[in-house]
């Protein structure tokens, strides 16, 4: 197997969301690995998280797994039985089609430092907990987006 050269893996930075939802989740930055080994069943990032960023706006998937292992820092998980404290060493998943919305908040002072894997599977969908909006299929076609629950575009 390759070593993959963590330097020129793609990085990813910011929010795709909706400008209403996007702030929280500005400063988060994420090493897209699982591209540059060039997989294409599932994703593996590096997701850091400065202090105060979110991973994203709480969330779940109808048809993808995820799955997150702290490397260093902590976080707060939020879901929807609560706060949950990880720090190194902890992880959580998340089974496809279980409507329990969870994101990942740095209240820390110092970055946080995730693994997060997930399926690839064009047609999942989700919806977001704690806001007006959902994800819809053929986010890794290029044709997704994001939509009010009632589907009228933002």
């Amino acid at each position: 197997m390759p070593k993959i050269d963590m330097a020129n893996a793609p990085e990813s930075r910011g929010s795709r969301y909706p400008q209403a939802y996007a702030a929280p989740c500005e400063a988060r930055a994420w090493r897209r690995l699982g591209d540059a080994a060039g997989l294409k069943q599932f994703g593996v990032n590096l997701l850091t998280l400065e202090p105060g960023v979110w991973s994203s706006q709480r969330h779940w998937h109808a048809l993808e797994d995820e799955f997150a292992y702290v490397l260093s820092g902590e976080v707060v998980l939020i879901d929807d039985a609560g706060e949950h404290q990880l720090r190194a060493g902890d992880c959580a998943g998340f089974p496809a089609g279980d409507r329990n919305g969870h994101h990942f908040v740095n209240r820390s002072a110092q970055d946080a430092v995730l693994l997060v894997v997930g399926s690839r599977i064009d047609a999942d969908h989700g919806e977001y907990s704690d806001v007006d909006m959902k994800f819809l299929p053929g986010r890794y076609a290029g044709g997704a987006g994001f939509v009010r629950k009632d589907g009228t575009p933002y």
